[in-house]
């Protein structure tokens, strides 16, 4: 199978191409240089998807039987502060893919959000109805209905707050945050009053490749299995390693001021992916598990 992958720089791209290399003609896109480690069973095109030119041309050119879309703007106060630019990546960039795969007849995999929600009513089932309270939010809700109002074969995976560590350890994670701060000595202060499941990276990866080989239609939550805050998080995480739990300083929201609003209770129930595609996440002291290992 030739499968094309967006944000291929990125976390969940970076776990995508290492899952497929050699598995098919593995095409892995970005903007600009490719940072992956793997030099081997895939494809590296630099792509801007922002371009209509540049997508429609490579599409195209490719064909490919898939196109797992990653690629988007996730910072979600960044997001609130430059409306434009957000709804340029995540909004517009979504419109010009699927419209050149409209004309190749690819499957389409398009990656979004508990974002969508306002947070109520959570954990959420997958025919829950979307009240974004943040701009991150409903980009990525517009993106949805981009590609659900499209003539093709799609899928969307819905997924939680997914950590990980990427190759070039460019970005942090609860775990990597709290084991530094306490390792340090530092005393952090953790919320208590967001409701989570929390995704390993690999877990996404595994879920999006089993829809792409199923050939799922529709919308289909992957994500993690445990309903857990940021402060339960951070003891799980001191408890793995053996750290000061003392250090963690439990709050709520109120003592922190960010930019976007973020839906307090979220998560996701999983039955649909569980039965359908035997998708089978691990737990997040599991999690915690897989990131040790790959820090060694």
């Amino acid at each position: 199978m030739k499968i094309l992958i967006t944000g291929s720089n990125g976390l969940l791209g970076q776990k995508l191409v290492q899952q497929l290399a050699g598995k098919g003609d593995i095409i892995a896109t970005a903007r600009g240089e490719n940072r992956l480690p793997l030099s081997d069973g895939y494809r590296y095109r630099s792509l801007d998807i922002t371009d209509p030119e540049a997508v429609n041309a490579v599409i195209i050119e490719e064909t490919p039987d898939a196109i797992i879309h990653t690629a988007a703007m996730t910072n979600v106060d960044q997001c609130e502060t430059d409306k434009e630019e957000c709804w340029k990546l995540n909004v517009h960039a979504t419109e010009y893919l699927v419209k050149a795969a409209e004309k190749t007849g690819s499957y389409f995999l398009h990656v979004s959000t508990d974002f969508i929600f306002d947070g109520k009513e959570g954990p959420y089932a997958e025919d829950a109805e979307p009240n974004p309270i943040s701009f991150y939010g409903w980009s990525k809700f517009a993106a949805e209905k981009v590609v659900q109002s499209s003539s093709l074969n799609w899928s969307i995976a819905r997924t939680v707050l997914v950590y990980g560590i990427a190759h070039d350890m460019s970005r942090s994670n609860i775990i990597l945050w709290v084991k530094g701060s306490l390792e340090a000595g530092k005393t952090i202060k953790v919320v208590n009053d967001q409701w989570r499941t929390p995704t390993l990276a690999e877990d996404l990866a595994a879920g999006c490749i089993l829809m792409v080989e199923k050939k799922a239609q529709g919308i289909y939550n992957i994500s993690g299995k445990d309903l857990l805050n940021p402060y339960q998080m951070a003891v799980m995480t001191a408890d793995y390693f053996g750290l000061d739990k003392n250090l963690i300083q439990e709050v709520n929201g109120t003592q922190f001021t960010q930019t976007a609003r973020r839906p307090p209770k979220t998560g996701f129930i999983l039955d649909k992916p569980i039965k359908d595609l035997g998708y089978s996440p691990r737990s997040f002291t599991e999690g915690i598990g897989i990131l040790a290992s790959q820090l060694k």
